[in-house]
């Protein structure tokens, strides 16, 4: 229960009262501010509490999203505040030094914009919310009460509500072909006290067991694959818009919904590749390639944006902002941009119609194609924005950088830990970073067996390239295509090495294993994302990091007949995947637990 404090007598008509107990506050009414300020200091600590104005007038939506909201500790509209129990110390001050006695009355007789001007320049993260269409108002008068109401009459609650609940930027097949019904189940969830972290699981769900019928390998199991596919994709929609419709955001939400969506699509592609098996056709190299793309597209996406903090705000837009400003002002071009990237609307109904029709070959080669267009479109823009910046990036983007680009034990005893001093205009590491990739694979690729310990030297070079790319802080322009650059190589070298072992189930071997370290990956993101830096030393040391992965994969290919390095893949896969889940699932529930600042990711790539 949380506590709400009325800093004056409630108002004759008012549904203040009533609408406060429905958003599930304990009300209490002060007499006057000191009394409020007694309230306040009596308040347990742990607890959210509100100090809200008789005369606030508005719509119980906007106050919802003035009060209830968990992403925010502290927030605001004109006559109601609330703070969550990490800013309470800030407000227990701001109330402490409000003075009393003669000419006080301007401080004292709107109490609450008192306080939410003390909390903003206490800077606790106050968030002032921007209610839109909604009535959030202090009323001070009869005649402004008045007014007030009317404008509260003249606006459909409901429909803001629900309007509100759906993603602002989303794709062009999620926007008219999947919102326009999905916010409606999103509202009969939350009517029926559903949260959108069982909404997620029903998503899930719902995936794996179209993966499960893509299986089969019959045309029967096919269809049933994508029509689940795209029920799935329904409620992996629904789950966002539930939360935004009831303010059910959570830390353990985020992270359930981030993860889902990899697992849901990553599987699915393994359950395609199984029913092609069935029927006399090996897909696992497609399978594998086209979960490799997806993921390098992401982690473009996640450097790029992580990286995206300069010192002294960045140093100019730069010409390609400026035409993307100007193609944004074109309506046709918004959806056509949209549509290019290929984001996760497009991309499911792509899979599930050509499940359904085709055969599950051409269902990847769509992919891999769309793609690698997609990869192309966006890496290009990106590159041509940082190439007009000339500002440095912060200590905290460099170290975000560092942490993505997932270096182990041995980089780690080369480098020092990367403390020399970096150029804001030097490609060296990129430059490095791709040589590091580019010189093994190329050696895997055109050798006639590269299981072999000339291949072990060449990745031993690898690594000290590597080694040489993360020497210095990573501030330069380019220096996001660093992470994408490793991750490319990484996965690439696995594929090409079980492509190349000529043993009945390395692929799909490689396929988990490439699995396992991908969400390690995806997991190292949100946890920056959340606040809460990189996953611990330990853990990065005990997977191997980027070159220790890569030197251990090609030992084993080197040492063991293409049986025994089948058998060793899946082991390492296994081992891996049980590590990183075990300390992911910890970590992720007792930040969940111990109360950490609730996200919800607006920004989820493609």
């Amino acid at each position: 229960m949380s506590t709400a404090i009325l800093t004056g007598p409630p108002v004759a008509g008012s549904s203040l009262e009533a609408d406060l107990r429905a958003l599930g506050f304990d009300v209490r009414t002060a007499s006057d501010p000191a009394a409020a300020t007694e309230l306040l200091a009596e308040a347990p600590a742990q607890e959210r509490i509100a100090v809200v104005d008789p005369r606030f007038v508005g719509h119980l939506h906007a106050l919802r999203l003035a009060l209830t909201d968990p992403r925010f500790p502290a927030a605001a509209v004109p006559g109601a505040l609330t703070v969550q129990p990490a800013a309470r110390a800030a407000l227990d001050r701001a109330a402490g030094r409000i003075p009393v006695g003669a000419g006080t009355a301007h401080l004292t007789d709107v109490l609450t914009d008192t306080l939410t001007e003390a909390l903003d320049r206490a800077d606790v993260g106050l968030h002032r919310v921007e209610p839109g269409s909604l009535v959030a108002t202090l009323a001070l008068t009869p005649a402004q009460r008045e007014e007030a109401r009317e404008a509260v009459a003249a606006v459909d609650e409901e429909a803001v509500r629900l309007r509100t609940a759906v993603k602002s930027r989303d794709g062009f097949f999620t926007t008219f072909f999947i919102s326009p019904y999905s916010r409606y189940l999103a509202r009969w969830c939350a009517r029926r006290g559903l949260t959108p972290n069982q909404v997620t699981t029903a998503s899930l769900i719902t995936a794996l067991i179209a993966a499960g019928c893509a299986a089969t390998g019959t045309r029967g199991g096919f269809v049933a694959a994508g029509v689940l596919l795209l029920l799935s994709f329904v409620l992996d929609c629904t789950d966002g818009q539930l939360a935004r419709y009831s303010l059910q955001y959570s830390t353990l939400g985020a992270w359930l919904d981030a993860t889902f969506d990899r697992a849901k699509e990553y599987a699915y592609y393994a359950g395609l590749a199984l029913g092609a098996a069935r029927g006399g056709d090996d897909v696992w190299a497609l399978a594998l390639g086209a979960m490799i793309l997806q993921t390098c597209r992401h982690v473009v996406d996640f450097a790029f944006n992580e990286g995206s903090e300069f010192e002294g705000g960045g140093g100019g837009a730069g010409p390609a902002v400026g035409l993307s400003d100007r193609l944004d002002r074109v309506g046709w071009t918004v959806w056509a941009r949209r549509m290019i990237v290929l984001p996760i609307g497009e991309r499911w109904a792509m899979i599930a119609v050509l499940t359904a029709l085709t055969t599950p070959r051409i269902v990847f080669y769509a992919l891999l194609v769309g793609c690698a267009l997609a990869a192309c479109y966006t890496t290009a823009g990106r590159v041509l924005r940082s190439r007009t910046r000339r500002a440095r990036r912060t200590d905290r983007a460099a170290r975000a950088l560092a942490d993505l680009a997932d270096y182990g034990p041995l980089v780690e005893l080369l480098t020092g830990g990367g403390r020399g001093r970096a150029r804001t205009g030097s490609l060296l590491a990129p430059a490095m970073a791709f040589l590091s990739s580019a010189v093994l694979l190329v050696w895997v690729i055109s050798q006639p067996d590269p299981a072999s310990w000339l291949t072990v030297g060449v990745a031993v070079c690898s690594a000290l390239l590597a080694a040489a790319a993360l020497a210095r802080p990573l501030k330069g322009a380019l220096d996001w295509l660093v992470p994408p650059f490793f991750r490319a190589g990484e996965y690439l070298v696995v594929l090409v090495l079980a492509a190349r072992a000529d043993a009945h189930g390395a692929l799909p071997a490689a396929f988990g294993l490439v699995a396992a370290v991908a969400y390690h990956h995806y997991d190292t993101v949100y946890r920056i994302r959340g606040g809460a830096g990189a996953p611990p030393r330990w853990l990065v040391r005990a997977t191997g990091g980027y070159e220790g992965r890569i030197l251990v994969v090609t030992v084993l290919a080197a040492l063991l007949p293409a049986t025994g390095f089948t058998i060793a893949l899946t082991a390492l896969a296994g081992v891996l995947a049980l590590l990183v889940l075990a300390e992911s699932i910890r970590f992720w529930v007792a930040a969940h637990n111990h109360g950490a600042p609730a996200v919800h990711d607006e920004g989820e790539p493609a």
